[in-house]
Protein backbone atom coordinates (compact mmCIF):
# COMPACT_ATOMS: atom_id res chain seq x y z
CA UNK A 1 0.00 0.00 0.00
CA UNK A 2 1.54 3.31 -1.14
CA UNK A 3 0.89 6.47 0.88
CA UNK A 4 1.66 9.92 -0.54
CA UNK A 5 2.59 12.69 1.92
CA UNK A 6 3.24 16.28 0.86
CA UNK A 7 3.56 19.68 2.47
CA UNK A 8 5.74 22.76 2.65
CA UNK A 9 9.13 23.09 4.28
CA UNK A 10 9.02 22.38 8.04
CA UNK A 11 5.30 21.60 7.80
CA UNK A 12 5.66 18.39 9.84
CA UNK A 13 5.31 16.00 6.90
CA UNK A 14 8.38 13.90 7.77
CA UNK A 15 7.32 13.61 11.41
CA UNK A 16 3.85 12.53 10.31
CA UNK A 17 5.35 9.99 7.88
CA UNK A 18 7.57 8.51 10.61
CA UNK A 19 4.65 8.30 13.04
CA UNK A 20 2.50 6.63 10.37
CA UNK A 21 5.31 4.14 9.65
CA UNK A 22 5.38 3.19 13.35
CA UNK A 23 1.65 2.53 13.17
CA UNK A 24 2.03 0.27 10.13
CA UNK A 25 4.94 -1.92 11.28
CA UNK A 26 7.26 -2.54 14.21
CA UNK A 27 10.31 -1.73 12.04
CA UNK A 28 11.13 0.48 9.11
CA UNK A 29 13.43 1.11 6.19
CA UNK A 30 14.27 4.79 5.81
CA UNK A 31 15.39 5.68 2.28
CA UNK A 32 17.20 9.02 2.34
CA UNK A 33 17.57 10.66 -1.08
CA UNK A 34 19.67 13.64 0.02
CA UNK A 35 23.30 14.15 -0.96
CA UNK A 36 25.61 15.91 1.50
CA UNK A 37 27.56 18.42 -0.59
CA UNK A 38 28.45 20.79 2.26
CA UNK A 39 29.03 20.78 6.01
CA UNK A 40 25.56 22.13 6.83
CA UNK A 41 23.89 19.29 4.91
CA UNK A 42 26.20 16.72 6.50
CA UNK A 43 25.28 18.00 9.96
CA UNK A 44 21.56 18.03 9.09
CA UNK A 45 21.81 14.41 7.87
CA UNK A 46 23.68 13.38 11.03
CA UNK A 47 21.05 14.98 13.29
CA UNK A 48 18.16 13.35 11.42
CA UNK A 49 19.80 9.93 11.70
CA UNK A 50 20.44 10.54 15.42
CA UNK A 51 16.79 11.50 15.98
CA UNK A 52 15.61 8.30 14.31
CA UNK A 53 17.99 6.21 16.42
CA UNK A 54 16.75 7.86 19.63
CA UNK A 55 13.10 7.29 18.71
CA UNK A 56 13.27 3.65 19.86
CA UNK A 57 11.86 2.50 16.51
CA UNK A 58 13.98 0.03 14.55
CA UNK A 59 15.00 2.04 11.47
CA UNK A 60 17.38 0.71 8.83
CA UNK A 61 18.68 3.69 6.83
CA UNK A 62 19.61 3.42 3.16
CA UNK A 63 21.00 6.40 1.27
CA UNK A 64 19.97 6.36 -2.39
CA UNK A 65 19.99 9.67 -4.30
CA UNK A 66 19.16 8.38 -7.79
CA UNK A 67 18.34 4.67 -8.27
CA UNK A 68 15.13 4.75 -6.24
CA UNK A 69 13.09 2.52 -8.56
CA UNK A 70 15.78 -0.15 -8.55
CA UNK A 71 16.05 -0.05 -4.76
CA UNK A 72 12.28 -0.45 -4.32
CA UNK A 73 12.43 -3.41 -6.71
CA UNK A 74 15.21 -5.01 -4.63
CA UNK A 75 13.28 -4.50 -1.39
CA UNK A 76 10.15 -6.00 -2.96
CA UNK A 77 12.07 -9.09 -4.08
CA UNK A 78 13.69 -9.46 -0.63
CA UNK A 79 10.46 -9.12 1.34
CA UNK A 80 7.59 -10.21 -0.91
CA UNK A 81 5.26 -12.64 0.80
CA UNK A 82 6.99 -12.29 4.16
CA UNK A 83 5.07 -11.68 7.36
CA UNK A 84 5.61 -8.51 9.35
CA UNK A 85 7.13 -6.51 6.53
CA UNK A 86 8.84 -3.25 7.46
CA UNK A 87 7.33 0.10 6.56
CA UNK A 88 9.44 1.71 3.84
CA UNK A 89 9.67 5.50 4.01
CA UNK A 90 11.19 7.53 1.14
CA UNK A 91 12.25 11.03 2.21
CA UNK A 92 12.07 12.82 -0.07
CA UNK A 93 10.96 12.70 -3.70
CA UNK A 94 11.75 16.34 -4.44
CA UNK A 95 15.39 15.78 -3.44
CA UNK A 96 15.42 12.72 -5.71
CA UNK A 97 14.06 14.93 -8.51
CA UNK A 98 16.68 17.61 -7.75
CA UNK A 99 19.44 15.02 -7.98
CA UNK A 100 18.24 13.95 -11.44
CA UNK A 101 17.75 17.53 -12.67
CA UNK A 102 21.26 18.48 -11.61
CA UNK A 103 22.69 15.37 -13.23
CA UNK A 104 20.81 16.01 -16.46
CA UNK A 105 21.02 19.84 -16.51
CA UNK A 106 21.91 20.66 -20.11
CA UNK A 107 23.60 23.94 -19.21
CA UNK A 108 24.63 25.41 -22.56
CA UNK A 109 24.17 22.16 -24.52
CA UNK A 110 22.08 22.14 -27.66
CA UNK A 111 18.40 21.44 -28.20
CA UNK A 112 19.00 17.77 -29.03
CA UNK A 113 20.81 17.20 -25.73
CA UNK A 114 18.01 18.98 -23.86
CA UNK A 115 15.39 16.71 -25.45
CA UNK A 116 17.43 13.60 -24.57
CA UNK A 117 17.68 14.76 -20.95
CA UNK A 118 13.93 15.42 -20.77
CA UNK A 119 13.30 11.92 -22.13
CA UNK A 120 15.70 10.42 -19.56
CA UNK A 121 13.96 12.22 -16.69
CA UNK A 122 10.57 10.99 -17.91
CA UNK A 123 11.94 7.45 -18.16
CA UNK A 124 13.18 7.62 -14.56
CA UNK A 125 9.79 8.89 -13.40
CA UNK A 126 8.03 6.09 -15.30
CA UNK A 127 10.34 3.53 -13.66
CA UNK A 128 9.60 5.00 -10.23
CA UNK A 129 5.83 4.87 -10.80
CA UNK A 130 6.10 1.25 -11.96
CA UNK A 131 8.15 0.37 -8.86
CA UNK A 132 5.58 2.06 -6.59
CA UNK A 133 2.75 0.17 -8.33
CA UNK A 134 4.62 -3.14 -7.94
CA UNK A 135 5.52 -2.65 -4.28
CA UNK A 136 3.19 -4.73 -2.10
CA UNK A 137 4.26 -3.68 1.40
CA UNK A 138 3.64 -0.45 3.31
CA UNK A 139 5.36 2.38 1.41
CA UNK A 140 5.33 6.04 2.45
CA UNK A 141 6.45 8.66 -0.07
CA UNK A 142 7.35 12.11 1.27
CA UNK A 143 7.56 15.08 -1.09
CA UNK A 144 7.47 18.88 -1.00
CA UNK A 145 4.70 21.10 -2.24
CA UNK A 146 6.70 23.78 -4.05
CA UNK A 147 4.34 25.36 -6.58
CA UNK A 148 2.45 27.73 -4.29
CA UNK A 149 5.16 30.36 -3.96
CA UNK A 150 6.76 32.85 -6.30
CA UNK A 151 7.91 31.88 -9.80
CA UNK A 152 11.68 31.18 -9.68
CA UNK A 153 13.84 33.75 -11.45
CA UNK A 154 16.06 31.27 -13.31
CA UNK A 155 15.28 28.51 -15.87
CA UNK A 156 16.41 25.49 -13.82
CA UNK A 157 14.35 26.70 -10.84
CA UNK A 158 11.26 27.07 -13.01
CA UNK A 159 11.86 23.62 -14.49
CA UNK A 160 12.22 22.14 -10.99
CA UNK A 161 8.93 23.74 -9.88
CA UNK A 162 7.11 22.40 -12.95
CA UNK A 163 8.64 18.90 -12.77
CA UNK A 164 7.92 18.66 -9.02
CA UNK A 165 4.27 19.50 -9.68
CA UNK A 166 4.06 16.83 -12.39
CA UNK A 167 5.87 14.27 -10.20
CA UNK A 168 3.54 14.89 -7.26
CA UNK A 169 0.39 14.80 -9.37
CA UNK A 170 1.34 11.52 -11.07
CA UNK A 171 2.51 9.73 -7.92
CA UNK A 172 -0.46 10.85 -5.82
CA UNK A 173 -2.71 9.23 -8.42
CA UNK A 174 -0.91 5.90 -7.94
CA UNK A 175 -1.17 5.91 -4.13
CA UNK A 176 -4.02 4.49 -2.05
CA UNK A 177 -3.83 7.43 0.38
CA UNK A 178 -2.63 11.03 0.03
CA UNK A 179 -2.05 13.58 2.78
CA UNK A 180 -1.21 17.28 2.80
CA UNK A 181 0.47 18.40 6.01
CA UNK A 182 -0.10 22.07 6.89
CA UNK A 183 1.22 23.59 10.16
CA UNK A 184 1.69 20.08 11.55
CA UNK A 185 -1.87 19.01 10.71
CA UNK A 186 -2.29 16.17 8.18
CA UNK A 187 -5.26 16.51 5.85
CA UNK A 188 -6.62 13.42 4.07
CA UNK A 189 -6.79 14.55 0.44
CA UNK A 190 -8.44 11.51 -1.12
CA UNK A 191 -11.20 11.33 1.48
CA UNK A 192 -12.16 14.94 0.81
CA UNK A 193 -11.45 15.08 -2.92
CA UNK A 194 -14.15 16.58 -5.12
CA UNK A 195 -14.83 14.48 -8.21
CA UNK A 196 -16.59 15.74 -11.29
CA UNK A 197 -19.20 13.36 -12.58
CA UNK A 198 -18.49 12.06 -16.10
CA UNK A 199 -21.29 12.67 -18.64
Amino acid sequence: MAIFITGGARSGKSGFAEAYARKLSDRGVYIATSQSFDDEMKERTRLHRQQRERSGYAWRTIEEPLALAGLLGELEREQAGGAGRPAVLVDCLTLWLTNWLLRLDPGTDGEQETKANEDRLQAELDKLIAAVDAYTGPLLLVTNEVGSGIVPAYPLGRRFRDEAGRLNRKLAGHCAEAYLVVAGIPLDLKRHAFRLEED
